[in-house]
């Protein structure tokens, strides 16, 4: 039994969805997401909330991910998604040139040119070491964290690079430490 697939998914106003195939389009006041349905699953709208049934046991495994796929969307399209990072480090920064493009300066010979995916919005404080990653798409909102989070990984020795806020850090002890 999935406890997730069972719970409804609340409807607010303003926001409709259209089921097309396997694929579900949902439509809100800050734009449209499309989620992806298992086979075997299927919308029902009742009491002005979406529910997601199964057809058979079979799809059990892909009830609670359906309703999570459309939960996903329908939050993203009413409040979005955000996630947050902050660059630790002498020196580390990061900068916005033009609309679509994030410098990092992060240690390393050079600076690091990233691109952003359409969808997605980076702001950035003015002292540049803390990014609010910003769309509509949790996947792509995830995905655009992870991938800045990974041109400089924090250090375990230092703690420096970019981390996600509020990410705990295991501190390893150095040369010294070690007897």
């Amino acid at each position: 039994m999935s406890r997730i697939g069972k719970k409804p998914i609340a409807l607010p106003s303003g926001v409709k969805y259209t089921v097309n195939g396997n694929t579900v389009l949902v439509e809100g006041p800050k734009g449209k997401v499309t989620a992806l349905l298992p086979g075997g699953i299927a919308l029902v709208q009742k009491d002005g909330a979406i529910v997601t049934e199964r057809q058979n046991d079979s799809q059990a495994a892909f009830h609670g991910l359906a309703r999570a796929l459309v939960f996903n969307a329908v939050t993203g399209v009413t409040k979005g998604w955000t996630k947050e990072l902050d660059i630790v480090g002498i020196g580390y920064r990061a900068e916005m040139k033009g609309k679509g493009l994030v410098v990092f300066t992060l240690g390393y010979s050079h600076p690091i040119e990233f691109p952003l995916p359409t969808g997605v919005e980076v702001a950035i404080d003015p002292k540049q070491t803390h990014l609010t990653v910003t769309g509509i798409d949790r996947q792509k909102v995830g995905q655009v964290a992870a991938d800045m989070r990974a041109l400089r990984k924090p250090d375990p020795y230092k703690n420096k690079g970019v981390r996600y806020t509020g990410e705990k850090l295991k501190k390893k002890v150095g040369k010294t430490g070690a007897k």
